[in-house]
């Protein structure tokens, strides 16, 4: 049965205070469309999930959508920090519950695992684990020790753009994957955005090459340019000049109406 659904009709399958887990990383096959459909929708108190986030945070912080954000960097590098982000984690209209980005790892994989927390090496001589509340536990093997240990996050949704989907929901990511195939198995369901939709015998042809299984996926959305002003490999590149545009608005609530108006 076809999974395939409109942008409008995705962005609907998720309620106000569900936790999303936002695929790509910083401008890289990222959202971004389907981000710019649940500020159109009016999605309220989301939590979001993501180690290293850019627009698709920073837009949906600046349409008001957004209580909490569970990242481990959020800005644009050398565009930049995320001024709606910052503005409302300032203003404290949006909780910045920080991470390292291998700690949203191990909590995303303690989801998957069906476990309650994953122990993490690394954090000796950081305030993060005191600030976060994150314990420690013995070593039960008596082997001497004790290792900090992140409580799992299991998302209601994981949002994913693809380069490549069947009706089914089955999803080929071409170039670097980042944590996609890891929120696809820890997230409740997953819904998808793709640049091509093809039919499920190309896929099956290589069936190794799917990393997003279909019977994990509730919707599949047909979105070329999905990414934009990310990039997407083997499609786009970044749109320097759209980004630039966008962090102006970003700057200025009032302009955020018309920036999702001009980018359908």
């Amino acid at each position: 049965m076809s999974k395939v659904v409109s942008l409008a009709e995705a962005a609907a399958l998720v309620r106000d205070g569900d936790t999303l887990a936002l695929g790509g990383n910083l401008l890289h096959r990222i959202p971004a469309a389907f981000a710019r459909a649940l500020a159109r929708a009016g999605r309220r108190r989301l939590e979001l999930v993501k180690t290293a986030a850019a627009y698709d945070v920073d837009l949906l912080c600046a349409a008001g959508a957004v209580a909490t954000v569970h990242a481990g960097y959020v800005g644009y590098e050398t565009h930049g920090m995320a001024p709606a982000y910052r503005r409302a984690v300032e203003s404290g209209a949006v909780t910045a519950a920080e991470h390292a980005c291998t700690t949203v790892i191990a909590a995303l994989r303690a989801a998957a695992f069906g476990v309650p927390f994953q122990p993490v090496a690394g954090l000796d001589g950081s305030d993060l684990p005191a600030a976060r509340g994150w314990r420690r536990i013995a070593d039960p093997y008596g082997r001497g020790g004790e290792v900090v240990v992140i409580p799992s996050i299991r998302p209601d949704w994981a949002v994913l753009h693809v380069q490549v989907a069947d009706a089914q929901g089955n999803g080929r990511i071409l170039g670097a994957p980042y944590e996609d195939p890891l929120m696809a198995r820890a997230a409740r369901r997953v819904i998808l955005t793709a640049e091509r939709l093809v039919p499920s015998a190309d896929l099956a042809r290589e069936p190794e090459l799917t990393q997003v299984p279909g019977f994990a996926v509730a919707a599949v959305v047909h979105a070329p340019g999905g990414a934009w002003p990310g990039s997407c490999h083997g499609f786009y590149d970044v749109d320097a000049a759209a980004l630039d545009e966008w962090l102006r608005a970003a700057r200025e609530p009032a302009r955020l109406a018309a920036h999702l108006e001009a980018a359908r």
